[in-house]
């Protein structure tokens, strides 16, 4: 907590939006991993988070989602370094000394309870990633968008072996009140195995829409004194055949700022379904307070 403390001085910051419909926006086909676009199409990875940033973003993160080598198992040797050292190098250019960089760290994909995936091998991966986003110059470290606990607690120790600041966030859509992760981790379990783990900040990402954010928020913070992220859906998605549709306005998005403020939200932002109008509009919120 100390090590984000700094950052936290003057209010809560405003973090970023959603990446992979900005990509898709940009041209990126159905079924190609983003994150290997860092390589592949810089350009595009860089007019994403620089579109952030000029919206008002004080926190942009990395398109390293998917950048380790239990999620990517194709990727040839040294690539997936490349992609991570690409995407903080990418990242950082956007944000000019304007925003802070929090290079991304996403679930493997592989479930452990199931035996999947075996906790050397999360290790390992993890390990890699967050050496390699923290040799290209990440500000922080984000685990994000995690269901298994255990999973998040290693992935959270191999980051803090950087010794870089560690936000680790969980993905809360299951439950009869939508308040638990796909493990059936509620908002109380995770913060108290994120403390434990020793975290820097703990928080819920993507799940379902801005509309239960609040009181996942409210639960975090009555659960620990660590600084509470928040960067939910535009809303509940709409499937429409083959596509899929967010109808959360940027508008109605940011009306929920002041609440998930008093919460005690420390950092806020969207996700999927989101665009930088989205942080326009939470910028104007916080600056109407």
């Amino acid at each position: 907590m100390q090590a984000l403390k700094p950052w936290l001085e003057n209010g809560v910051l405003i973090s970023d939006g959603a990446w992979g419909t900005q990509l898709q926006a940009r041209g990126l086909p159905p079924g190609v991993i983003p994150d290997t676009w860092n390589l592949t199409h810089p350009g595009q990875v860089e007019s994403v988070a620089r579109a952030y940033v000029e919206a008002g973003s004080q926190v942009i993160l990395t398109n390293t989602f998917r950048a380790n080598a239990v999620a990517m198992p194709e990727a040839a040797p040294g690539e997936l370094d490349a992609i991570n050292r690409a995407a903080v190098a990418i990242s950082r250019q956007a944000a000019s000394g304007r925003a802070l960089v929090f290079a991304s760290i996403g679930p493997s994909g592989r479930m452990l309870v199931a035996g999947e995936v075996s906790a050397q091998q999360l290790e390992a991966a993890f390990g890699a990633q967050a050496r390699s986003l923290a040799a290209a110059g990440a500000d922080a470290l984000l685990i994000e968008t995690m269901s298994d606990p255990e999973e998040a607690r290693l992935a959270v120790l191999a980051a803090r072996a950087t010794g870089l600041p560690v936000v680790a966030s969980f993905a809360f859509d299951s439950g009869k009140s939508k308040d638990r992760t796909m493990m059936g981790a509620t908002p109380e379990s995770v913060a108290a195995a994120m403390v434990e783990a020793g975290a820097d900040a703990v928080g819920a990402n993507c799940g379902v829409g801005v509309e239960f954010a609040e009181a996942i928020c409210r639960r975090l913070r009555a659960a620990c004194d660590l600084p509470i992220w928040i960067k939910p859906n535009a809303g509940l998605p709409v499937i429409d055949g083959a596509a899929v549709h967010y109808t959360t306005t940027a508008e109605l998005f940011a009306s929920h700022f002041a609440a998930l403020r008093q919460a005690g939200a420390a950092f806020v932002g969207a996700c999927c379904g989101s665009s930088p109008e989205f942080i326009r509009a939470l910028v104007a919120a916080r600056n109407a307070i």
